[in-house]
């Protein structure tokens, strides 16, 4: 609810501090007083658009705040923490300054804001009714939300099933664009995959064979010299030598005196060392054997891994894994049109599923829509209405997540005139009676919003305004009304009573607001049925209006 209001500066106001009660609450005074500057000022606190002009002449700057409290689970908090703020003592406060230079700067708890985080929290807190009135009720966008909220429909099964269907449809649109576009480089992929797995690259294998070539064209270039360097070494060279040099120094060494034996000894080592060398080479050589096919066959592998990997743009090493790439996309292609097949049972079924729903939810609506209709009926009666039909009109309309009703509320003023929509047909008097009449059948239980009625019984007065006002205050017992009333029937009503009452000083005026008492309030009641003078019997009329 509203619990307070504090205006400075704006407009005829200069000083404002109001306390706002449960229940209905009036504000009277005499036309042209001021009573629409309290809503201009609450509209600008809440963001909405209006009059540029609200800053008071002679001040620097207008400021307005607003204190509402805020019950756990309220929808507004669902906003204030899309917008990172806190709640504490269960109250917001909402606070606008509008500068001289028309600049307006908006807080919540303190905490700046843009203008459109305030109006989208205001839709939470504010519902403003009256003859122009386009947030609201005449609103038709809203009336298939308010029909729903009127008949405690839940909308959960069908918006997961809308979803459900959403995403079906989409897989499904997929695996098609999916299907077409494997379609068209079937030859390719098939091609491909035959290639690769005809080569069959595996990981290291470039660098392996690579190596091996390396290996068998340089020893094909040193081959010749080694078996030259080992024949040489052999029985028919260096071997052959020393071993003739031996034979002829152990001849001699018995004549040596000994002077020989030293270098039999190193001889005797060289042809030890020249047997491993000897060995050593021609193991060698016997490595350095191989088929030149398989140089060639080598060589042909090698570099039909590489071409390969410069057609497909990867490397070598990474040919073995787009084989398995490309395999999995001609396996996919191959099964798709099962896919296909499978999927679009999936997004028939949820299609179906969500048919199912929205036919339900539509008979809902059409039963909660003949509901309604005889409840409005009902109230309109004692408005003086009792010649106008109301109807909730249904028609179909595209699907969507809350289903394919297009709901609009429509009025015939009289039996078998044409009906149309509120605004359209309703007069202005009528229509602030419609509008009440169906406030009062939607907002039973609703305590979140604080309904603001702007001179909603303008253009009635009598039995009519009495039972304009007794409709308020019934709506009153379920949520926080605000009300701006020329009528003494229905100020009488309220819980709260304010005086909106101008005075000009010193060539300035000023708008103020007074709480009423119980005294003021029969006072106030009397000049709104009598005029400037105020007369016995007034009074007398106003206690019995107040005393119900």
């Amino acid at each position: 609810m509203l619990r307070s209001l504090d205006i400075r500066d704006m407009l005829l106001i200069d000083r404002l501090e109001l306390e706002f009660g449960a229940g209905l609450n009036v504000l009277t005074g005499e036309t042209g007083a001021g009573k629409s500057i309290l809503l201009d000022c609450l509209g600008f606190v809440l963001g909405w658009r209006g009059r540029a002009d609200l800053v008071r002449q002679g001040a620097e700057q207008g400021e307005v705040t607003a204190v509402f409290d805020l019950p756990t689970g309220h929808a507004a908090r669902i906003v204030l923490a899309e917008a990172g703020i806190e709640v504490e003592d269960d109250q917001v406060i909402l606070r606008r300054i509008n500068g001289g230079d028309g600049r307006k700067t908006g807080y919540i708890n303190d905490r700046r804001v843009s203008g459109e985080v305030l109006r989208r929290l205001s839709e939470r807190l504010v519902e403003l009714h009256g003859q122009h009135d386009d947030r609201g009720l005449l609103n038709a966008r809203g009336h298939r939300a308010l029909l729903d909220s009127y008949a405690g429909l839940d909308l959960s099964g069908i918006r997961r099933a809308w979803a459900a269907r959403r995403d079906a449809a989409q897989a499904l649109d997929d695996a098609c664009a999916a299907q077409l576009a494997a379609r068209e480089e079937e030859d390719f992929l098939r091609h491909a995959v035959q290639e690769l797995e005809d080569l069959a690259p595996e990981p290291g294998e470039e660098a392996d064979l690579d190596t091996r070539r390396r290996n068998m064209q340089a020893a094909e270039r040193i081959r010749d010299d080694v078996m030259r360097a080992l024949g040489l070494l052999g029985a028919d060279g260096a071997e052959a030598a020393m071993v003739e040099s031996s034979r002829w120094l152990e001849g001699a060494a018995d004549q040596a005196d000994g002077r020989l034996d030293a270098p039999l000894a190193a001889l005797s080592r060289a042809m030890v060392e020249l047997g491993e060398a000897y060995q050593g080479v021609e193991d060698a050589l016997s490595g350095m054997d191989f088929d030149p096919y398989a140089l060639e066959v080598i060589e042909e592998r090698l570099f039909a891994m590489r071409a390969l990997a410069r057609k497909h743009s990867v490397l070598a090493d990474d040919l073995a894994g787009l084989s398995d790439q490309l395999r999995l996309r001609l396996d996919r292609l191959d099964a798709g049109d099962q896919q296909i097949t499978d999927l679009q049972a999936r997004a028939d079924a949820a299609d179906q599923d969500y048919r199912r729903l929205a036919a339900e939810l539509a008979a809902a609506r059409r039963k909660a829509a003949i509901a309604l209709d005889k409840a409005v009926s009902a109230e309109l009666a004692p408005l003086r209405m009792e010649r106008a039909v109301f109807k909730t009109e249904i028609t179909e309309m595209d699907a969507g997540p809350d289903g394919h009703d297009n709901v609009a509320f429509t009025v015939a003023t009289n039996p078998g005139a044409p009906s149309g929509a509120l605004d359209k047909i309703a007069s202005g008097g009528e229509l602030s009676r419609f509008l009440l009449a169906l406030k009062v059948c939607l907002a039973k239980g609703n305590d979140a919003l604080v309904l603001i009625f702007d001179e909603i019984d303008r253009g009635v007065g009598g039995a009519t305004a009495d039972a304009v006002g007794r409709r308020l205050g019934r709506l009153a017992e379920d949520a926080q009304v605000l009300v701006v009333t020329h009528s003494p029937q229905v100020a009488a009503q309220g819980a709260c009573h304010f005086r909106v009452s101008k005075s000009v000083s010193s060539g300035m005026t000023t708008s103020t607001v007074s709480a009423l008492s119980q005294d003021e309030r029969v006072e106030e009641i009397a000049r709104m049925l009598s005029g400037d003078r105020i007369t016995q019997a007034a009074s007398d009329a106003a206690i019995s209006l107040l005393q119900g």
